[in-house]
């Protein structure tokens, strides 16, 4: 990779394909170079440019346009704003280019482009880029072009960005003048649209670029004259009568498909009921099924989130539901009906809005985007127009069509505005990373749709039951038991089935200095499983005198009152002193036997990082277009007297040995290209040109030679290119490290059903339920008073942990901090269950026997036993005990099972 293109895509912290995108227009310009395109503004070397590029990159077939453009095919929720910004910096710091324009197809979408690129903002395109900290571009839009001479040179060579919505330049005013863009500027000379046309480097970037293919658009962007043109959609297609007509243009397409299947954005899922029979039912009823599901559906995902928000410390998220009519009639209905006291007991009256065409779309649109906002009441939204592009929420959850149209208009229209992640990626939470489509009628018919070979995405399917109405949810916090015990967290009472109670924890001090100081101690504690290297310690060092010594005399620190500037420090009480030392040692006693030592471990990539390219076949197709044998003479007239000559071609550089070494002593000059681990392949590919050129095009071994010697750094540069999708780059070694001694218990949140109880952990779920609605608790070895499970078998083996262990949890999000990578991003794994056994700790994961051998099943054992190494690699070094990875399968947890006999492998 380029060191600018690198050096950006880290910066701005680009995804993978909009890294890939930004390294493909480094290698168009590699190949041609900017300074061709200013030079062949207006003239017939655009066409010439139009056949190196489809040599390179057969997917560009034809501009569309009468200058260079490119199209960046890029799914919706991958970050098209962001690229934009990647696209300028690298533009500028490679090529020098200081003229950009931004074009937006409608108001809405040009707001939030002047967000996104105004320093401040919380989407600020630049962000990370410090060359733009003292010197940010200027902003030119339609309120300000005309108040400046911009004809100017630029302070510090300044970028200058251009952002316009297309009616800007597009239409014309009442009584047919022109726009006031193109009318006349005197400090200017012209019009700032004329000015712009003549700058040699004015870059265009086409925001949702397939709103510009009307005649009229394609019209006036021409006339800009723009030396590059760079087009963003996610739909690189114009619908006609005909059907959809593909671009032409595209350099890189990354399809919805791929960014669903890569983790980009949410997950589709089409919802209906269990065994539901549309025939049974009228218009009407199906409807009202449909729109009450769609809501206890929101109710829902509406708890799931807060739990979520909880457990991992995040922002709260305000899902909505998009309910779509079939008319402003029908919609009117539709929010009479949801308002009215008769639905859900009217708790959603004030928290309905209609959006229709009987506003504007930049109204509506403005609208909606508001309904993100937290502290905004609405969470219903009856919307009947097709969803267009610029409203990007990202807390769309539910969708409920009700107007009649086929599958693939249902799946056109329901998921494109409804894709995007609150937290930018997937959290592994099922309902926080999934839309739900609700299309109990249609529910068939779109799954096949979905399933079609041509089909861009793949839906999941939800079934609801419909035996009973689902209860609402309420989300239930669990701290884990030493809080309660050392009186920082209230202990809870645990209502049983059969109407028994257990008590609350009591806590162990009871008076407000005891409290006070076990609560510091707590603190300090924290504080030391915090440290790393050779001061890292377990929990069990908590009681060895040495570390309580340190421990007291932190707390009496603490716990010391404040002292004026004229007041001397005052030591403790000698009762006061040994008040503390007692706490500090009943509250290490408490650690030890109501917590597991789990370290905090970061493997970290150490040395050289190991970079290079894989054998591949070059795709030579269409090379035979563009590096023709050079003429051996040229014709040389001289300026004063006219005199002509004729002089013979002087061949650039010198000969080789072989013809190979013109293009591998070329690409040697690439900044990733290493040739001593690299010599293989690039003789390889030199190689297969080679062959090209004699085999496929008949030339001699001379007419080859002259061929390499003039066009050998372009030539290079094709195959460069190609070596890029080919590339791979992995450290050589890793070193890992544990950054503290032992982390604390982080608290947890569940769903559970507004009138459920807390269930005994050997009591299964009444009636064969769904056992992932309910809470379990009533534990004497868990170190959380409460907890859920996701399978019955997952129940059983916490029973036999009660037998077998000496204590156990579920760990929380976060807590042992492991990562695996299945497709792009990142995942974090959380196993199942961590115990601590007489003689040593055990992480366990519960699996399916037909999921075992799965990619990530393995993947997630295999990131899980790495850690395990280096945990007991350090507990070993502190006196603590050696850490182990279980997987069980279903078939194998039974009751009767010993927890000895399941870990036996």
């Amino acid at each position: 990779m380029h060191r600018e293109v690198n050096e950006i895509a880290n910066r701005l912290s680009l995804r993978k394909p909009q890294r890939d995108s930004l390294e493909a227009l480094h290698g168009v310009l590699n190949l041609i170079g900017f300074e061709n395109f200013v030079a062949a503004k207006g003239s017939r070397r655009v066409a010439d440019s139009l056949g190196v590029i489809r040599a390179a990159f057969p997917t560009v077939q034809d501009f569309e346009r009468e200058f260079v453009s490119l199209c960046f095919a890029l799914a919706t929720g991958v970050g098209k704003t962001r690229l934009m910004g990647a696209f300028i910096a690298y533009l500028h710091k490679v090529y020098g280019v200081n003229n950009f324009f931004v074009l937006a197809p409608n108001l809405t979408i040009y707001n939030k482009l002047m967000g996104d690129f105004t320093p401040g903002k919380p989407k600020y395109v630049f962000k990370g880029m410090g060359e733009f900290v003292q010197y940010p571009p200027m902003l030119i839009n339609g309120e300000n072009y005309a108040q400046t001479d911009w004809a100017s040179p630029g302070l510090f060579g300044r970028i200058r960005i251009n952002i316009f919505n297309i009616s800007k330049i597009n239409s014309e005013v009442r009584g047919g003048k022109e726009p006031r863009i193109k009318r006349f500027q005197e400090v200017l000379g012209d019009g700032y649209f004329q000015y712009l046309s003549t700058l040699p480097d004015l870059v265009l970037l086409m925001d949702e670029s397939h709103r510009y293919r009307a005649s009229a658009g394609v019209r006036a962007i021409n006339e800009l004259r723009p030396a590059l043109g760079l087009e963003l959609t996610a739909t690189p297609f114009v619908e006609t009568a005909r059907g959809a007509t593909a671009f032409q243009n595209v350099l890189v397409d990354y399809p919805l498909g791929r960014a669903i299947a890569d983790g980009f954005v949410k997950e589709p899922a089409v919802v209906t009921r269990r065994n539901f029979n549309p025939s049974l039912l009228n218009a009407d009823e199906i409807e009202r099924m449909k729109l009450e599901d769609g809501i206890y559906l929101h109710q829902t995902v509406k708890a799931e989130l807060q739990t979520y928000a909880q457990n991992t410390e995040q922002p709260m998220v305000k899902p909505f539901v998009l309910v779509i009519a079939r008319d402003t009639t029908h919609a009117s209905a539709l929010r009479e009906c949801i308002a009215s006291t008769e639905f859900f007991e009217g708790r959603y009256a004030d928290k309905v809005i209609q959006v229709d065409s009987s506003q504007s779309e930049e109204l509506m649109i403005e609208r909606l985007l508001k309904v993100e906002d937290p502290a905004e009441p609405t969470e219903i939204v009856i919307h009947v127009n097709m969803l267009k592009e610029g409203w990007d929420v990202t807390n769309l959850y539910t969708i409920i069509p009700l107007r009649a149209a086929s599958a693939r208009i249902l799946i056109e229209q329901s998921i494109g505005r409804g894709l995007r992640l609150p937290y930018g990626k997937r959290t592994g939470v099922t309902a926080v990373d999934r839309l739900n489509i609700v299309a109990h009628d249609k529910f068939q018919e779109i799954v096949d749709e979905a399933n079609r070979p041509d089909s861009l995405i793949r839906l999941q399917t939800v079934i609801l039951e419909d035996e009973n109405t689902p209860d609402s949810l309420r989300t239930v916090q669990a701290q884990p038991d030493i809080t309660a015990l050392l009186g920082i967290t209230q202990p809870v009472a645990q209502p049983a089935e059969d109407g028994n109670q257990t008590a609350p924890t009591a806590p162990i001090f009871m008076g407000d200095l005891e409290q006070r100081i076990a609560r510091e101690t707590y603190r300090v504690m924290q504080s030391i499983g915090k440290q790393s290297g050779d001061k890292a310690v377990t929990t069990q060092q908590l009681l060895e005198p040495e570390t309580q010594k340190r421990i007291v005399e932190e707390v009496q620190r603490r716990i010391a009152p404040a002292q004026t500037p004229l007041e001397f420090p005052q030591a403790p009480s000698s009762s006061e002193a040994s008040t503390v030392a007692a706490v500090v040692a009943k509250t290490a006693e408490i650690m030890v036997a109501r917590t597991i030592s789990i370290p905090r471990i970061m493997t970290l990539p150490v040395g050289e990082v190991k970079r290079g390219f894989t054998p591949f076949v070059l795709s030579l197709a269409g090379l035979e277009n563009h590096w023709a044998k050079p003429t051996a003479e040229l014709l040389s007239q001289s300026l004063s007297s006219n005199e002509q000559t004729i002089i013979g071609f002087q061949l650039a550089g010198i000969p080789e040995k072989r013809l190979e070494d013109h293009l591998v002593f070329s690409l040697m000059d690439e900044p990733e290209v290493d040739y001593f681990t690299q010599a293989d392949l690039l003789y390889d590919l030199a190689s297969q040109m080679v062959r090209h050129f004699s085999d496929s095009l008949g030339k001699s071994e001379k007419e080859i030679e002259q061929i390499f010697q003039v066009y050998r750094s372009k030539l290079a540069a094709f195959i460069y290119v190609q070596m890029q999708r080919h590339r791979y780059q992995e450290p050589t070694e890793y070193e890992t490290r544990v950054s503290h001694g032992f982390v604390e218990l982080r608290p947890s949140a569940y769903t559970a059903p507004t009138s459920s109880t807390i269930l005994n952990v050997h009591v299964p779920p009444p009636g064969g339920a769904d056992i992932g609605r309910y809470v379990y608790g009533h534990f004497r070895r868990c170190l959380y008073p409460i907890t859920k499970f996701q399978s019955n078998q997952e129940r059983i083996l916490a029973g036999i942990l009660e037998q077998g262990s000496e204590k156990w949890f579920r760990p929380a999000r976060g807590q042992l901090q492991m990562e695996y990578r299945i497709g792009q991003e990142p995942q974090e794994y959380q196993p199942d269950f961590v115990a601590e056994l007489a003689d040593r700790i055990v992480m366990l994961e519960v699996k399916a026997a037909d999921e075992r051998d799965s990619p990530e099943v393995l993947e997630k054992a295999r990131v899980a036993r790495q850690w395990c190494e280096h945990a007991s690699r350090h507990a070993q070094a502190h006196g603590g005990k050696p850490w182990s990875y279980h997987l069980l399968t279903h078939d194998r947890i039974q009751s009767n099972m010993s927890l000895s006999a399941l870990l036996i492998e």
